[in-house]
């Protein structure tokens, strides 16, 4: 390695750790978002699989929390740490593909301050882990390219297993695989080896737990997840948020770069056919089940993350390899100049927007329902409201204020879900004991409050009003109501809908 390539390696690690290390401060001061809370229940009772998702995300909760405890830091550490080797393997994809020290320290740090890496490494979700493996299938299928080794297909199996414990989505990077071996003559030899085969048979045996957990539970949760699109409910209206939230999660200046990096990779104006092949059948397989999904239903932003290790390092290609012309060279220069300091600027302003409300004046945004912000105050009025009226546990009405209870309210309260179980299936029962006595159910205030709880206990009355508030602004106000008589089973077992005929 020649001496600038040591100074852009060294350049590169340097930002990369300053931030991560924002990300860090960031986590520890930002509440836990709905789903972080609900994730972080799944991580106290280890399973091989849950409802919604592989298991992935609670095992990288479980290791974080093991290291700074159930804080918010706690929750979100290993994820954002996970950050390192995913760039390395973003760093080590470039330089295989395309090439140079400087395609690959773009392709990292663009792929740090997208938000999809920034935010989506910071609030742990199932496609924080996702994209940490997707990175590292790109990996190990460049260095099958690079050296002809069958035995990388192996560690592209570890790769492709680990995305499959994360999340469903992975199962598309079979098809893309299969069409990049098909479409570049070269590599068309690996159908006739083992070695492919044996690669599938590891994903296959990683993701074994995932099958036997969902062949316990009537498949429910593959019947969940591969059921939300039906051709039956077209309403290709969701196409239009696509490009929206897709400019916005990537960054607008990242997106532009992506997408001439896309355009030129097609028209053969940089790298040699395997690798452009490569970036595009990871990019476009993914991409292109979505884009019919949207016709259906709602495709959220974050549902995207493997698609981007290839976007980025597209973006890269646009910004170092292709000869573009004078405009067209201009808009490259000026993206790749101002990418870095506009991710790190969106990502500081909604971290400051989350918590604070500062930025539209403390009106309601997006942020304002999923972060946690006024839950600590909450559920310190919540709890007083139970110890004063003796009530033995809490139950909440949805899966999210349920997680937000368990993670504010004092460790060992009892916090239970009443309806949905399924989401609870493994975690032991509450004892009945707690059930029977007084229990204080909590849920925001509306005119038509749960008659379901009104017709299962002889007492329902509303012993407070709390309100959870980011500033001066109140986002939600909740009924506080102690119940009790209760006329039979409290917790509703009724199968989940995926289940009913």
């Amino acid at each position: 390695m020649g001496g600038a390539d040591a100074r852009i390696v060294r350049n590169t690690a340097l930002v990369i750790l300053a931030l991560v290390a924002l990300r860090l401060v960031a986590a520890a001061f930002t509440p836990i978002t709905f789903d972080e809370a609900y994730y972080w229940m799944w991580s106290k009772n280890l399973a091989g699989g849950y409802y919604d998702h592989p298991p992935m995300v609670a095992y990288v909760i479980r290791a974080g929390t093991m290291i700074a405890g159930d804080t918010e830091l706690g929750v979100r550490l290993v994820s954002i740490l996970l950050a390192l080797p995913m760039s390395y393997a973003i760093y080590r994809s470039a330089a295989i593909l395309f090439g140079g020290a400087r395609v690959a320290a773009t392709s990292a740090i663009l792929l740090n301050v997208t938000m999809m890496a920034s935010v989506g490494t910071l609030i742990v979700t199932p496609d924080a882990p996702l994209l940490v493996a997707s990175s590292f299938v790109l990996f190990f299928l460049a260095k099958v390219l690079e050296t002809g080794r069958g035995a990388w297909w192996l560690a592209v199996g570890v790769a492709v297993g680990a995305a499959l414990l994360s999340k469903y989505t992975a199962m598309f990077f079979g098809p893309a695989i299969l069409i990049w071996l098909a479409a570049v003559p070269k590599l068309r030899r690996w159908f006739l080896s083992p070695w492919p085969y044996l690669g599938g048979l590891v994903a296959l045996a990683l993701f074994s737990p995932v099958i036997l957990w969902n062949a316990d539970h009537q498949w429910v949760s593959f019947v969940k997840q591969l059921g939300r699109a039906r051709i039956e409910d077209f309403r290709p209206v969701f196409i239009a948020e696509l490009i929206p939230t897709q400019i916005a999660f990537a960054t607008p200046l990242v997106f532009i770069l992506g997408a001439m990096g896309l355009h030129a990779l097609t028209w053969r104006r940089a790298g040699a056919l395997a690798s452009r092949v490569l970036i595009e059948t990871m990019f476009w397989t993914i991409v292109a089940y979505f884009v019919w999904h949207s016709l259906h239903a709602r495709v959220e932003a974050n549902w995207f993350a493997p698609v981007y290790p290839p976007f980025v390092i597209a973006a890269a290609a646009a910004a170092n390899l292709v000869q573009w012309k004078p405009r067209a060279r201009r808009m490259v220069d000026f993206c790749l100049r101002w990418a870095a300091p506009t991710g790190i600027v969106m990502f500081a302003a909604l971290i400051v927007q989350a918590n604070t409300g500062w930025l539209s004046g403390y009106r309601r945004d997006a942020t304002v329902r999923s972060v946690g912000v006024g839950w600590r105050e909450l559920a310190a009025g919540i709890e007083a409201a139970r110890a004063r009226n003796g009530a033995t546990c809490v139950l909440a009405p949805d899966y999210g204020t349920t997680g937000w209870l368990a993670f504010y309210l004092p460790r060992g309260t009892c916090v239970v879900q009443q309806n949905q179980r399924i989401r609870w299936v493994n975690m032991p029962e509450p004892d009945p004991k707690l059930l029977a006595s007084k229990l204080i159910y909590v849920d925001e205030l509306q005119p038509d409050r749960h008659p379901a709880v009104h017709d299962l206990f002889a007492k329902v009355t509303q012993v407070a009003q709390l309100q959870r508030k980011r500033g001066p602004l109140v986002v939600e106000t909740y009924g506080i109501d102690l119940l009790e008589g209760a006329k039979g089973d409290v917790l509703d077992h009724s199968p989940p809908p995926e289940l009913v005929p």
